[in-house]
């Protein structure tokens, strides 16, 4: 594994994950509502989930649209019943109104976490200020991974963005993984490949019948062979 580049899918249900894994997904990040980007799933849907596939799963903490925290309670609660339930790594991130990383949102919700492994989601790309985000985030336990177009406009507007922060890795923000997702596409690849890009993630991509269809085998497998 160490070896090659890791592709991560999204995941919205059993029949999602097991094509997935079926396909050569690496991991998978499991959420509900893709109309509003990605929210929390239900604790009953990690547990089937969980029980179908197991390749490692990253679950969503967000309640809400957009980037901000919303009611911290709710989503240290949910943090919460999905560690009971067996849930080990997660995604999550959330921004002030002025573009600065929520810490106290933040360290609320990875206190119930316990030192899990989690990414920090595209928050980044809203970010006021990317560098002094990951600066402020760095010694946080459990990160080590930011999900990332390199523009709020998708992988075809951040490639320069992305390509500068891969050759900064090893520097004080930049120790984890570029996982490069919104808007990626196949053509993408070679340039982020050759940057030193390591991980990779799709949506949209693994589904070309679309959002109201589940995650095809087939096309994840495409993904796997490109990445190889």
């Amino acid at each position: 594994m160490s070896n090659r580049a890791v592709l991560e899918v999204i995941a919205l249900d059993v029949e999602d994950a097991v094509a997935a894994q079926a396909g050569g997904a690496d991991r998978l990040e499991l959420v509900t509502d893709m109309a509003a980007d990605g929210l929390t799933p239900s604790r009953e849907t990690f547990a089937a989930v969980r029980a179908a596939v197991d390749i490692p799963l990253r679950v969503m903490l967000r309640r809400t649209d957009g980037f901000a925290a919303g009611p911290v309670d709710l989503l240290v609660e949910q943090a919460r019943e999905l560690r009971a339930e067996g849930a080990e790594e997660f995604v999550l991130g959330f921004l002030k109104p002025d573009g600065a990383a929520d810490l106290a949102a933040i360290e609320a919700v990875l206190g119930e976490l316990g030192g899990c492994r989690w990414t920090f989601h595209r928050a980044i790309d809203r970010a006021a200020d990317r560098d002094q985000l990951r600066k402020s985030l760095a010694e946080l336990p459990g990160l080590d991974t930011y999900l990332t177009a390199g523009s709020a406009e998708g992988v075809g507007a951040g490639l320069p963005v992305l390509v500068a922060e891969a050759g900064r890795r090893g520097e004080p923000g930049y120790g984890a993984r570029l996982l490069v997702g919104g808007g990626l596409e196949l053509s993408h690849l070679p340039v982020l490949l050759g940057a030193g890009v390591d991980g990779f993630h799709i949506g949209g991509a693994a589904r070309p019948s679309g959002w109201s269809a589940p995650v095809s085998a087939s096309a994840v497998a495409t993904w796997r062979e490109a990445l190889a």
